[in-house]
């Protein structure tokens, strides 16, 4: 397989985002670059990688505030892709105005992402999985061939995501989680937006937020 993965934690909330690269082909992907733009994109440079799109899980502001700084450094700009549902959270600067942030939302989303939709990058596919509830645009990203789920702020390892804010909801988060996570095969590794990878068989035995039923 060729899909090369680095992750970052970027931002004063510490977000992970993930920098995926073809290694044949050299193009590269960014999920949810939430701080310090810059910083993946010299990481691409550095490895001769081209970044073509920007695939955000959801649109909070520390998951799409380095994506600014990405696009306006390439041209052409990056492809940008998001659920519709949370359209109208990206265009507010992705509630950063409730922490007395400013956050520039950076270009237009043109993939608009739905349940079931299929991503290319290289020889490598991902999966989106529409999983509502900490925003109800929320999505995650599986890729079978290597066995890898990107699953944002929905789940977390021994954690789950927040339901608190505006759009969120816990019991459709709930079921997200046990219809979109724990129906993936055991050894599936889960990147999460905030903190460790764990696996779906370690979330399903020891997540203390959701049972597996």
């Amino acid at each position: 397989m060729s899909l090369q993965i680095i992750p970052f934690t970027l931002g004063m909330a510490q977000t992970n985002a993930y920098l995926l690269a073809d290694e044949k082909t050299h193009e590269a992907a960014v999920i949810d670059p939430g701080a310090d733009g810059e910083t993946i994109l010299a990481e691409a440079q550095k490895r001769g990688w081209r970044i073509g799109h920007l695939w955000y899980t959801h649109a909070h502001f520390d998951h799409i505030g380095g994506g600014a700084a990405i696009a306006d450094a390439l041209n052409p700009l990056p492809l940008v892709a998001m659920h519709t549902a949370d359209h109208l959270l990206w265009r507010s600067g992705g509630g950063g105005k409730m922490f007395g942030l400013h956050i520039d939302p950076g270009p237009e989303p043109v993939i608009h992402l739905q349940h079931g939709q299929l991503l290319r990058l290289g020889e490598t596919e991902l999966q989106v999985r529409h999983t509502p509830g900490h925003t109800p645009g929320h999505v995650v990203f599986y890729c079978a061939q290597v066995q890898t789920c990107f699953c944002g702020d929905l789940i977390f390892s021994h954690s789950v995501g927040r339901t608190d804010l505006p759009g969120g909801s816990w019991e459709t988060l709930v079921h997200s989680i046990r219809s979109q996570i724990y129906t993936l095969p055991e050894e599936t590794r889960l990147l999460s937006g905030h903190g460790s990878a764990t696996t779906v068989a370690e979330e399903k035995l020891g997540n203390p937020f959701v049972q597996e039923y």
